[in-house]
């Protein structure tokens, strides 16, 4: 029995470090992780980084080209844009990473409950998900936060709920495919307690499209929440964000249109990683990418 168990492991490990080593070195995660490490760096060291005070007006600056003074400019207060994109980097990233961990945390464990157990409880959660899914993504995210109330915390919980019903049937799917193979019946058959099974015999492997789903989603959750700031329902001024700072340069396109330029094109940026990061995560993930 050992002779026959101990290659069919070491296969498993092998598949698995393959498919590790495809992540890592595929050209698109490669492009995509150092976009999203350079805006993570930036994000956590703004203060070093920032050559003003973000918030920090001079009426004697008002809407200033950049210059060597002010690299990005200068907005209708007189704050300097640089500091201000350098900062708005980190509501960006929060609403993205946090707001994805809460979808996470809330839609994997109703999908694994409703694809391993199924019945009334999987009618129930589907129904229930299938009624968030018919309501537009942006659409249900500015309901909740206009219902929670403007700022960048409530932003966050209604970017992630909204979000949840993605990873629902993400791993309820993949639940459902998994939990009759031989090894989960053969678990089954022992008299594995049910919980275990779902976490030491499902869970993990369908951790690998939840991680490729949760970095793509990001890229939705960036650009949800400057959609949200700049509706007036997320970060809220004077505290720098790239939604609300084109929501201000809106106002200011023909006489000043660098206000608009740079957080335009940070949140082009920071979605292009998360899409590439994950377009990559996905073609190295995905077995049938071993065919190419």
């Amino acid at each position: 029995m050992s002779q026959t168990t101990l290659p069919l492991a070491s296969a498993r490990g092998g598949a698995k470090k393959s498919a590790l080593w495809r992540a890592l070195f595929h050209p698109s995660t490669i492009i995509g992780g150092v976009i999203v490490l350079f805006f993570v760096l930036v994000a956590v060291f703004a203060p070093w980084l920032s050559p003003y005070d973000p918030n920090a007006s001079d009426w004697l600056s008002i809407r200033q080209p950049p210059s060597a003074l002010h690299w990005f400019g200068t907005d209708d207060l007189g704050r300097d844009i640089l500091a201000r994109v350098i900062y708005g980097a980190r509501a960006s990233l929060a609403a993205g990473i946090i707001a994805v961990a809460i979808a996470i945390a809330l839609g994997v464990p109703l999908g694994l409950i409703a694809g391993y157990f199924g019945g009334v409880i999987d009618a129930v959660i589907s129904r229930f998900t299938d009624a968030l899914l018919a309501v537009p993504f942006l659409v249900l995210a500015i309901a909740l936060a206009a219902f929670l109330g403007p700022s960048l915390e409530n932003a966050m919980i209604a970017i992630g709920v909204s979000a949840m019903p993605i990873f629902i049937r993400l791993t309820r799917g993949q639940v459902m495919s998994i939990k009759n193979e031989d090894y989960v019946t053969a678990v089954r058959a022992l008299g594995v307690r049910d919980r275990s099974i779902i976490l030491s015999h499902i869970l993990p492997n369908v951790l690998a499209p939840i991680v490729v789903q949760g970095t793509i989603t990001m890229a939705v959750a960036v650009l949800a929440e400057a959609s949200l700031a700049f509706l007036g329902l997320g970060q809220r001024p004077p505290a720098p964000s790239w939604g609300s700072m084109l929501d201000i340069a809106r106002q200011f396109l023909t006489e000043a249109p660098w206000m608009a330029i740079w957080p335009g094109l940070a949140i082009i940026a920071i979605v292009l990683g998360f899409n590439l990061l994950g377009d990559g995560l996905n073609d190295a993930l995905n077995p049938q990418g071993e065919d190419e």
